[in-house]
């Protein structure tokens, strides 16, 4: 995939360059005419099944998009190709306006502009330079498919002055040939789980897990159902559940095993971060969340809850609260998100009711009963351990009332004390030492 993108990428450098050079020479020169712009047209693709030439054909791309595409990806792979447009106006000895582009302290290159992308493609050219600003509009693939974007330094200037940016995805895409996933870090608040655990891993009731069908049946179906059916008109967009239990339950793991199973990207996003009291910043960090989620089709797993949905004894805490722009906000963006959202509580008795309509499911995932706990015991140890003859499994599955996490510690704890000895031998001592740091944990007497 690589060097197939590298052969696709080097024409369209070389196809780029010939029109930067012939722009300049048709700014200064006036005997080059915008006729001869016409005439240097971009390499045929025809027979190219690398990422690259499949991106332009999926949509199929004209010229002008075309070039937008490879003059967002010049400053990651060749950005000494832009460096003409350093040239000053020696009138005023600043760089040529019509040029656009930024040069950053650090970066001595220049990074280019929808002024930049509106010189190449439109010159003094006003009605075309108007075709070149639709190419950033809302109603675009750029925008739609979070390919390409322009990012304004603030709110008042004009539009075509934002830095043009391909997104992450669609450069690890262009140049890898991979599809990029992106990690948390102060700009980007969600982490990606997943789980090298299967279905059978996660031991709940027959009713439980028919909730978690249906979820996947909204996973495969959902989008089907609304768009080739009609039946968007009568519903709000997308689905939200509400998982509530105790920790250790099977909350994040069934969230994780449900995009597993519909081979689905799950994100894991803190309320209580990503939710902020300055002005503002609610709006961004939701934004770029949601945005990314909705043009990746991910699962948004929201943890901490309890903070923004939990109930409150102090109605005018209530009154602030809902009065609050930055929740509310928040709260619009994820009624208005077409896709799958989970929100995690540790108990549905703390979530506020006006909230809990806001769920099309909630399911409640309970400390398992004597028979889950026993199979719990049974099957979470490896293969290769075995348990003494001393260890009574169906008795430490009536007696103590563990979460499936607490038995899965526990036996981490006592597989690991084997590996100490040299055998794999589970002793009931090793069971009862795991058993008591459960208890200081959980502040409880559990032996």
């Amino acid at each position: 995939m690589v060097t197939s993108n590298v052969h696709t990428i080097t024409q369209e450098l070389d196809w780029f360059q010939q029109l930067l050079a012939l722009r300049v020479k048709i700014t200064f020169e006036p005997s080059k005419s915008e006729a001869e712009m016409a005439k240097v047209t971009p390499p045929s693709l025809a027979n190219d099944n690398s990422p690259y030439a499949q991106l332009i054909h999926k949509y199929q791309m004209d010229m002008q998009e075309r070039l937008v595409l490879i003059l967002a990806l010049i400053p990651h792979i060749k950005p000494a190709l832009l460096d003409i447009l350093n040239m000053k106006n020696e009138l005023y000895d600043i760089p040529f306006t019509e040029f656009g582009g930024v040069r950053l302290d650090k970066h001595k290159g220049v990074l280019p502009t929808g002024e930049t992308a509106a010189f190449l493609l439109a010159g003094s050219d006003l009605e075309k330079r108007f075709a070149v600003s639709s190419l950033f509009g809302k109603a675009h693939f750029f925008h739609q498919e979070g390919i390409v974007s322009l990012q304004p330094f603030s709110s008042n200037e004009p539009l075509l002055y934002g830095v043009l940016q391909l997104s992450p995805t669609y450069l690890s895409l262009l140049t890898t040939g991979k599809v990029f996933k992106p990690h948390l870090h102060p700009n980007f608040l969600a982490k990606r789980i997943e789980t090298a655990q299967q279905w059978d891993d996660l031991v709940v009731s027959d009713q439980l897990q028919n909730g978690l069908e249906e979820i996947k049946t909204y996973i495969q179906y959902g989008k089907q159902l609304k768009n080739d059916y009609q039946f968007g008109t009568k519903i709000k967009p997308g689905f939200r559940a509400l998982f509530t239990g105790p920790p250790g339950t099977g909350k994040t793991l069934a969230a994780a095993l449900l995009g597993k199973s519909c081979h689905t990207d799950v994100y894991s996003i803190d309320l209580s971060v990503v939710v902020s009291k300055y002005i503002g910043e609610t709006e961004k960090n939701s934004s770029r969340i949601f945005d990314r989620a909705e043009k990746e089709d991910w699962i948004l797993f929201f943890e901490e809850a309890d903070a923004l949905f939990g109930k409150q004894t102090d109605s005018n805490e209530v009154d602030n609260r809902y009065a609050n722009q930055e929740v509310s906000y928040f709260l619009q963006r994820m009624d208005d998100f077409d896709g799958l959202i989970i929100v995690r509580s540790n108990s549905k008795m703390t979530v506020d009711d006006a909230f809990i309509r806001r769920f099309q499911l909630v399911l409640d995932f309970e400390i398992p009963n004597v028979h889950q706990r026993y199979i719990l015991w049974q099957q979470s140890k490896t293969e290769e351990f075995s348990y003494d003859d001393a260890v009574n499994i169906a008795f430490l599955a009536e007696q103590h009332e563990l979460t499936p996490a607490s038995i899965i510690n526990i036996l981490h704890y006592s597989m690991l004390k084997c590996m100490g000895r040299g055998d794999t031998l589970i002793q009931l001592a090793d069971i009862e030492a795991g058993l008591k740091i459960e208890q200081r944990k959980e502040g409880k007497n559990i032996i």
